[in-house]
């Protein structure tokens, strides 16, 4: 199937190396990732919508990164349980589906940063402009602020993934356990000059956009909680800034293992494990985070059990 056949409509995907013991062990362990992220998420977008008291800028904003988790994981991870359980020959994906996973691929990735530094500028305001916090955080900002994050991602992947369907393909290998956009690329014996150089620029303006806000927000923050010696100031800095400084150390440096292991041919299965464990680990954490770290959610949680233990005592 390799390099004879023309802009063909069906692909096979490599997918996961799996030993014949490990399959069932493996299948379970995503499964029940699936599982956990579907639960957690969806659990603490409940928890936001039922209790006013959580109808703030801050966590509206953060209602961005479960959707995001849920969205991206659904079209990622069943596709790959259902491969894990087939045989090589019989991984097979239709090219539009294929892409389709890629661009859903490359808008998690994509948003995962661009939530984080609105949320980034949230904790900002929050902790530099205490007093016209709710002048500047109205709804119509938290609306837009949201609207840019997701439109931001679907411009430049939507312009990422163009690049890529104009390509003929002369393969129909994906060399991944998922869709992406290199994956693709790779299957065209055209020139990918120009998705190089765009894939390259696309990066390095994301990153350097996301990691340069996060410093400068956090240098910020730092400045006025060391000149201000208020210990209140400083705890409530030290609770918010540290869920939302975690998640994002998380998201980071998932996404840096896997630049590092691209650098390493040799390690293309743990690559493709990361790529996996890139969408499953934050994903899985996140909620957990700003579950334990937030009072108000604990609040919430708490009278929630107590107004359930007389029920379950009659």
């Amino acid at each position: 199937m390799e390099n004879f056949t023309w802009n063909s409509d069906t692909l096979q995907v490599e997918g996961l190396k799996v030993t014949q013991v490990s399959v069932y062990p493996v299948f379970f362990f995503f499964l029940l990732s699936y599982i956990l992220i579907n639960l957690a998420n969806i659990g603490i977008l409940v928890v936001i919508f039922i209790d006013k008291n959580l109808h703030q800028p801050m966590y509206l904003l953060f209602c961005n990164m479960p959707v995001n988790d849920i969205v991206g994981n659904s079209i990622m991870l069943p596709r790959l349980l259902s491969d894990i359980l087939r045989p090589p020959s019989e991984r097979l994906i239709s090219y539009y589906e294929c892409v389709l996973q890629a661009f859903s691929t490359h808008m998690y990735a994509t948003t995962s940063h661009t939530i984080l530094m609105i949320m980034a500028f949230d904790r900002y305001v929050a902790i530099c402009n205490p007093l016209r916090y709710a002048a500047i955080m109205t709804n119509n900002i938290v609306v837009k602020l949201t609207v840019s994050a997701w439109g931001t991602a679907f411009v430049l992947v939507g312009i990422l993934l163009g690049l890529t369907i104009r390509l003929n393909r002369c393969r129909t290998v994906i060399t991944n356990p998922f869709c992406d956009n290199a994956s693709l690329f790779k299957l065209s014996c055209e020139s990918v000059f120009i998705n190089n150089i765009y894939g390259l620029t696309f990066t390095v303006v994301l990153l350097s956009s996301s990691i340069g806000s996060i410093v400068l927000t956090y240098a910020k923050i730092t400045v006025v909680c060391v000149t201000s010696k208020s210990k209140s100031l400083n705890s409530k800095a030290l609770k918010t800034c540290s869920t939302h400084l975690m998640s994002y150390m998380i998201m980071f440096f998932c996404g840096m293992l896997i630049v590092i292991l691209h650098r390493f041919p040799q390690l293309s299965d743990y690559r493709k494990m990361c790529t996996i464990l890139f969408h499953i680990v934050p994903g899985s954490l996140n909620p957990v985070i700003y579950g334990v770290q937030s009072k108000e959610i604990q609040t919430f949680l708490s009278k929630l059990i107590q107004s359930r233990k007389p029920m379950l005592v009659s």
